[in-house]
């Protein structure tokens, strides 16, 4: 396959995971927005979102003031900046558009169907009229993407190299909004937190499960009440949690193994081994020596695979 078509093909999967993990974000800290908080509580919340998406100097150099409804405008529909959903999605389809014949035809339409169907609904207004349920209809195309793809591509390389920037993408914001809930609360202490504690908190654990599917799956699991550190496990861990990171790198190591080449050895060892790091780790000890440094650690690996995996098969111009 050529570089170039197999560059459009990944980060077509790339920005079409991003922007439904932006939503995801988004959604989870406007959820949390609603509980009961101090003035201060909601605007680091808000704050955090945007450290954690490295957006704080963009933001900043066009707004003097954290507001939820500025965050809001600008990681969702404001074209300068390019993580925002609008820009997310305008990339999906330019990147499906320029390989337009590697795709099948519900696929193509899928993507163009999503990107002329969010200008519209920005136009009308309906995200300001309900956020949440713009949200759930930009997770919704995302499924329906992927699921297009599983459904009537050929699996070969093109099919491998989407799936690539699907999982990579998705490793890397799952790990981001884990971030942001257990940082911006700065827990710490766990082991050391009462009943009490994680009773009160129960909307905001179940908040930060509901935004990546995860609600049902932690009780059918744990069957137990919501626990910060079961929280940490089952999305980072567990291999039969669809988003968690164990599961994005099993899939991340399956593909690169459908399409390695003689320059990729590198960088299958180095995927397969952060992938042991997952399948081995036990939470407790992550938890122990500090979630949001092993957090950061797993982003800058991450980061890496995506930097090699773009010297590999790609067109290293991003």
């Amino acid at each position: 396959m050529l570089s170039r078509t197999a560059d459009h093909l990944y980060w077509m999967s790339r920005y079409t995971e991003r922007a439904e993990n932006t939503a995801r974000m988004l959604d989870v800290n406007y959820q949390t927005s609603l509980l009961p908080q101090s003035v201060e509580v909601a605007k680091y919340g808000w704050q955090g979102v945007l450290s954690i998406s490295e957006l704080l100097p963009l933001f900043q150099k066009k707004y003097d003031q954290i507001l939820p409804e500025r965050v809001m405008e600008f990681m969702v529909k404001d074209e300068s900046n390019p993580s925002s959903i609008l820009s997310c999605l305008r990339a999906a389809r330019e990147n499906a558009r320029a390989v337009r014949g590697a795709l099948t035809t519900e696929a193509w339409e899928t993507q163009n169907t999503t990107w002329l169907e969010v200008n519209r609904m920005l136009r009308a207004g309906d995200f300001e009229r309900d956020p949440g349920q713009f949200f759930e209809w930009v997770k919704f195309r995302s499924h329906l993407s992927r699921g297009v793809t599983l459904g009537t591509m050929l699996q070969d390389e093109a099919f491998y190299f989407s799936r690539l920037g699907t999982f990579l993408e998705r490793a890397d914001n799952t790990a981001r909004l884990v971030d942001v809930k257990f940082h911006a609360l700065n827990t710490e202490f766990f082991g050391a937190a009462t009943e009490e504690d994680l009773e009160y908190d129960f909307y905001h654990w179940s908040s930060i499960l509901r935004s990546v599917s995860a609600f049902e799956i932690y009780r059918k699991v744990y069957r137990d009440v919501i626990k910060p550190e079961r929280v940490a496990e089952l999305l980072m861990l567990r291999p039969d949690m669809p988003r968690s990171l164990h599961a994005c790198l099993h899939e991340v190591v399956h593909n690169l193994e459908k399409v390695k080449n003689e320059q990729s050895t590198e960088t299958r060892r180095r995927a397969g081994k952060l992938l042991a790091d997952l399948q081995f780790g036990q939470v407790d000890e992550i938890l122990a020596t500090g979630l949001h440094a092993y957090l950061t650690q797993f982003l800058d690996r991450v980061n890496e695979l995506g930097w090699r995996i773009s010297q590999d098969f790609l067109v290293p111009t991003r």
